[in-house]
């Protein structure tokens, strides 16, 4: 697996300067972004099969999954937020995986600020330095699961319509994926929602 993830940053090198270019003329000095553009509408998935272990790691602007990124702070917001933590937590339908392939989530791991992630007090010491950049601080929301999956043969897609469905604000998926049929990369929408494996 070590070898696979190793390719992985050669695999995103077509993708990361149409991001690094739509981060410059967003223009938006925020340390988060230096990494990667954050636009909303836009999520990314990194999708890796080997043996019988397919992990996914599921990022997303916080407004494509609740339709804000400040603190929850009205009935209504929190809400938002505890529905989609508890879709978030069910990935298994999330993302449409085969029963087939017998796959069962044995680790489910979600972090945001807006969850009151540890990563919230170093927000909150930046907005003590800086006040002015809490108008532009932008909330992610990051979801990695594992699963064990007794006939991974059966996995041939993944198929992401419910992630659409679910969460209708997100209009695109950057997708990296690594299997035993090699590497590759796609951008994702709900009229095609299918990666193969």
């Amino acid at each position: 697996m070590r070898r696979l993830l190793l390719a992985l940053p050669f695999a995103l090198l077509p993708l990361a300067a149409p991001q690094a270019f739509a981060a410059a003329e967003h223009d938006h000095d925020h340390e988060h972004e230096s990494l990667g553009a954050h636009e909303h509408g836009v999520g990314r998935l990194n999708a890796v099969l080997e043996g019988k272990t397919l992990e996914l790691e599921f990022d997303s602007p916080a407004m494509n999954i609740v339709g804000f990124e400040h603190a929850p702070g009205s009935d209504d917001d929190k809400a938002k937020l505890a529905k989609a933590r508890e879709l978030l937590l069910k990935p298994n339908a999330l993302f449409s995986i085969s029963e087939a392939a017998q796959c069962s989530a044995r680790s489910v791991k979600l972090e945001s600020p807006l969850f009151g992630d540890k990563d919230d007090d170093d927000h909150d010491e930046d907005e003590h330095a800086k006040p002015d950049e809490h108008h532009h601080e932008h909330s992610e929301i990051h979801a990695k699961y594992i699963f064990t999956c007794d006939a991974p043969a059966i996995l041939k897609k993944l198929d992401l319509s419910q992630v659409f469905k679910t969460f209708p604000d997100t209009k695109k998926l950057q997708v990296q994926l690594i299997s035993p049929g090699g590497q590759s990369g796609a951008e994702v929408i709900a009229a095609n929602p299918s990666v193969k494996f």
